[in-house]
């Protein structure tokens, strides 16, 4: 009987061959860590989707609706385009727009002058400088409406601070939320003491990234502080004062809960704000179509102005860049 038993070298003794490894290439990788980024990320992007962007756009149709106001809801009767022309034809917009302007532009300008200061001040402290800012971020760190209510305190004309600091000089009893400008005056330096430490802290980051070789050059060389200032703190300052400005733009051009609770937009409309006229419109008056375009048109303009502010913010900076 033949023997079976195969040969040595035969080819089933060899070792099975493994199959060759299948490269994965980089943008295989990079779409599969892309597609759990979003995985990760959706149930965040609908909470944003449902409590952001839907309002958003709902704010945006009732704008443009004929809305029919009952005691059971209202409901949309068609589009137009006159809640737009009532607002913008009014008196009550315009002063409006003209008074958040001003405040902006206002308190902005001065924060930003104080913030730079104070934060030069802070930059030059070697001991204490984190009590410092801590001390400083108080203002700050409180809620607006808290705010308010202790500067109402100190305006308040039967019991305030300011008041009897102006009796005891013999200065008489001023009511400082009584009339127009008084009122603006006392909005905007609640506002500057409640922001200016923001403002500070955001320049005093900037001031402690720009390299310490360049102010001992500019001492070496004879340069006054006022020309170094100018000449090498202000240019490389520049990014971060325009972090500062851009913030706080948008934050004063959504002016509502300061004057809200100090004067309620008063006296008369004095210290009324596009987001108090708003607010007023739509939710005291019961008119929400024009109280969304006044919404709208509030954040057209505010969109507007910060996209002006980063176009010209950019050519400045490119011009001083040595690869412009």
């Amino acid at each position: 009987m033949a023997s079976t038993a195969l040969a040595p070298g035969s080819p089933s003794d060899a070792p099975p061959q493994l199959a060759p490894a299948r490269r994965v290439r980089p943008d295989q990788i990079r779409r599969r860590f892309a597609r759990l980024g979003w995985a990760f990320s959706a149930p965040a992007l609908l909470v944003i989707a449902a409590f952001t962007i839907f309002p958003i756009l709902f704010s945006v149709l009732l704008s443009f609706s004929k809305v029919n106001v009952t005691a059971s809801g209202f409901s949309l009767q068609g589009l137009t385009a006159s809640n737009y022309d009532k607002v913008v034809t009014s008196g009550l917009w315009h002063h409006a727009l003209w008074f958040t302007i001003v405040f902006t532009v206002v308190t902005v300008t001065v924060e930003l002058s104080l913030g730079t200061v104070f934060a030069l001040v802070l930059e030059r402290l070697t001991r204490g400088r984190g009590l410092m800012m801590a001390l400083m971020l108080i203002p700050w760190s409180l809620i607006t409406v808290i705010s308010a209510e202790l500067w109402s305190y100190i305006y308040s004309p039967t019991y305030g601070v300011l008041d009897e600091i102006f009796s005891f000089f013999g200065l008489g009893s001023p009511n400082f939320l009584g009339t127009a400008l008084p009122a603006t005056i006392c909005l905007m330096f609640a506002d500057v003491w409640k922001t200016t430490p923001f403002v500070a802290i955001i320049i005093l980051a900037g001031l402690v990234m720009i390299p310490e070789e360049l102010f001992e050059a500019s001492s070496v060389d004879g340069a006054s502080g006022w020309k170094t200032f100018w000449r090498i703190t202000v240019p490389l300052l520049r990014p971060t004062i325009g972090i500062a400005v851009l913030f706080r733009m948008l934050q004063a051009f959504g002016l509502f809960d300061l004057p809200y609770v100090l004067t309620g937009g008063g006296p008369g409309t004095a210290t009324q704000s596009l987001a108090i006229l708003g607010y007023n419109t739509m939710f005291t008056d019961i008119d929400f179509g024009p109280g969304a375009a006044v919404a709208i048109s509030t954040a057209v303009i505010v969109l507007t102005g910060c996209l002006v502010f980063l176009r010209a913010f950019k050519a400045q900076v490119g011009k001083e860049s040595p690869n412009a």
